[in-house]
């Protein structure tokens, strides 16, 4: 089974139901059904076969999850692009990934004809976005429109055979040095880790999802819009995130399920006034991911919204999620949750051991949804795939329940003085401080410790000081652990999912 195939059988029970809803637009399963069957059919008649490299470079729309599948039905392997990179970095991933066609949009166009005369692209399949025509020196033989490619399709079209270790997309994932990894994952890898995660979650087709994330990203892609397709639930697609707009699509079309990153629920937490009618209040739970949220703002944002926060945990390698708060018993603020039905994970030490209950080591996960490998890279592959295990580079800690808790990146560890100190740990403490909007620590070079814990804060308040802070700190954090620099910005940087961007941070440290 696929997710592509699974579609089919979806459609057919829940034919006339909405599928998803952009810009107010509603289509049906049959129809996308019928219009992802077109669309692979149309490649087909372009001459791509099974195993043919595909880009997709599209943002939040149809087109993404019409090409997603359709490429998918016809056993292309799909290469994600955030569609806000520059030509530098998308020229990397579409020559390391072997990509011979590419779906974006009209207006993105400019940026693919400075790389065309040294990429391999057959074709180009442009989106319409309503942008201004523009003018482009890209040959007209290798552009076809989105809509002339499903002229091409036959409606009655079967694809070949997939098998479940067959590679469906490579993602590459951004990492903290170096160039991007790409992430095979198999159809199998797809297809289970979204019917684990709409189970686990009882995603059902009573539940209408907002999509506010990129779905270039695999959270997205597997918690927003993979696992509502599997049992006939709703995507309400947001083409960009805004406080307002998530509020008022949750409103229009009583939503009932959001998923975000944790800054999402910063700015929805900040935007929403004490006056407002709660814009959540068909919402059953939310889902974050993507980073740690800490506990000060997911209390906030509970009694704001008066809904509940289920923290998951997952990454590119492993499709991507391996744990969640279960909804059926009292959450655990802070904890990543337990195993999903069919994943394991568990907390080693440096020679692959299990460590005791309560002790930090690397967590480690298996099962169905763990990556065939980085694609051409067979010695960084060895480096994470040991015994059928993923390892995460991720420290964690597991309690006498089972639900595990995230310490920090295992990179990002601080050694002060021959002291561990995890970055979370210090920003959970600064986070409770009332005039703290966001924060992150990372470690820098000292002469005498080694290392020195720094720290970078946004506040609401232009009268807090270092002093105020470190004093603050003092009163939590044995000595060690508190910072030895607080820089205030006016804010974090951050990439297109939200998540903070510690390297920029480091390079500014390090100047």
């Amino acid at each position: 089974m696929n997710i592509s195939e699974q579609l089919s059988i979806t459609a057919q029970e829940y034919a006339e139901k909405p599928a998803y809803i952009f810009e107010h637009n509603m289509t049906s399963y049959q129809e996308l059904n019928q219009v992802v069957t077109l669309f692979a059919s149309g490649l087909a008649s372009l001459g791509y076969k099974k195993g043919d490299h595909i880009a997709l470079v599209v943002g939040n729309s149809p087109y993404y999850i019409i090409g997603l599948y359709g490429a998918l039905r016809l056993g292309l392997v799909v290469i994600p692009i955030n569609p806000l990179y520059t030509p530098t970095e998308m020229n990397y991933i579409l020559h390391n990934g072997d990509v011979q066609a590419v779906i974006t949009l009209d207006r993105l166009l400019e940026k693919f004809q400075a790389m065309d005369r040294e990429l391999d692209i057959s074709h180009y399949i442009v989106c319409d976005s309503g942008a201004e025509e523009q003018t482009v020196s890209i040959s007209q033989q290798k552009m076809h429109a989105f809509s002339e490619v499903l002229q091409l399709g036959k409606p009655h079209f079967f694809g070949p055979e997939l098998h479940k270790h067959d590679p469906a997309i490579v993602l590459y994932t951004s990492g903290t040095t170096g160039a991007p990894k790409g992430a095979v994952l198999s159809h199998h890898n797809l297809y289970s880790n979204a019917k684990d995660v709409a189970d686990y979650l009882s995603i059902n087709d009573g539940d209408k999802v907002i999509a506010a994330l990129p779905m270039f990203h695999v959270f997205c892609l597997t918690v927003s819009v993979n696992a509502p397709l599997m049992n006939g639930g709703t995507i309400l697609i947001l083409p960009k995130f805004s406080p307002s707009a998530v509020f008022a699509l949750s409103k229009t079309y009583q939503a009932t399920i959001f998923a975000g990153v944790p800054t999402m629920y910063n700015y929805l937490l900040q935007a929403k006034s004490s006056d407002q009618e709660n814009p959540f209040l068909t919402i059953r739970f939310c889902i974050s991911g993507g980073a740690s949220m800490p506990v000060a703002l997911l209390k906030g944002f509970e009694q704001a919204f008066d809904v509940k926060i289920s923290e998951g945990y997952g990454l590119s390698e492993a499709s991507p999620v391996t744990c969640f708060n279960p909804l059926d018993r009292p959450r655990k603020p802070g904890s990543i949750g337990r195993s999903i039905q069919g994943v394991e994970n568990k907390v080693v030490d440096e020679w692959g051991e299990e460590v005791a209950t309560g002790e930090v080591g690397e967590l480690i996960v298996r099962g169905p949804n763990v990556m065939l490998g980085y694609y051409k890279l067979p010695e960084e592959t060895k480096a994470v795939l040991k015994d059928g295990w993923l390892y995460t580079g991720d420290m964690a800690r597991m309690d006498e329940e089972g639900y595990f808790y995230i310490v920090d990146r295992k990179k990002d560890m601080i050694l002060v003085g021959g002291y561990n100190v995890y970055p979370r740990e210090v920003e959970e403490v600064l986070y409770r401080h009332p005039n703290v909007v966001e924060v992150a620590v990372l470690g820098s070079p000292d002469p005498e410790t080694g290392e020195a814990v720094q720290c970078f804060v946004v506040t609401d308040s232009p009268n807090l000081t270092k002093e105020d802070l470190t004093a603050f700190c003092q009163t939590y954090l044995a000595k060690y652990k508190v910072p030895a620099n607080i820089i205030f910005l006016d804010e974090l940087p951050k990439n297109t999912t939200g998540k903070i961007l510690r390297k920029n941070l480091r390079e500014q440290v390090l100047q």
